[in-house]
């Protein structure tokens, strides 16, 4: 089993047992629904998601079967987990932490390995050779996960 860090509980949140959560994961839609499995802390113990919400710059999370503010105190601190294999990934979608394990290609010319990727305000890019260029779908020909290349094609005016 592999964890990918989601998240850090920074605090409680009223008497019910919610939990504030502090997350930056981009595939938040695929993580924070009743019924996921999060693991907490060191020792990645399982809770299961009852409720879920947005409030201010946090998430909000309720765990199954824990109902009250005492039985979440322990998680204070901790930082947040899911497994991999229950992100569900579908083929043009990949982890912000395995772009630098890709090769870029425009076309079948090797232009480079990602150093970076960059998301600002919604327009994603990534630094190939120490230049950005945009990350969209109108310049991606397909992604191959399984030999972690991303073929693209026009890019070279931006290198």
């Amino acid at each position: 089993m592999k964890y990918i860090l989601v998240g850090k509980i920074v605090n409680t949140h009223a008497l019910k047992g919610e939990v504030r959560l502090l997350s930056s994961f981009e595939f938040k839609n695929k993580v924070f629904v009743p019924s996921k499995k999060l693991y907490i802390g060191m020792n990645y113990n399982e809770e299961e998601i009852e409720t879920y919400r947005k409030h201010k710059n946090f998430d909000m999370v309720k765990f199954k079967g824990i109902d009250y503010i005492n039985d979440v105190l322990k998680y204070k601190g901790c930082y947040v987990y899911v497994n991999e294999d229950d992100l569900n990934l579908s083929d043009d979608e990949i982890l912000v932490s395995e772009y630098p394990l890709y090769e870029v290609y425009d076309n079948d010319n090797l232009v480079g390995r990602i150093t970076e990727y960059r998301n600002d305000n919604g327009n994603e890019m990534i630094r190939i050779n120490d230049k950005f260029i945009p990350y969209n779908k109108d310049f991606i020909t397909k992604i191959d996960k399984a030999n972690k290349k991303i073929i693209m094609h026009d890019i070279g005016v931006f290198l």
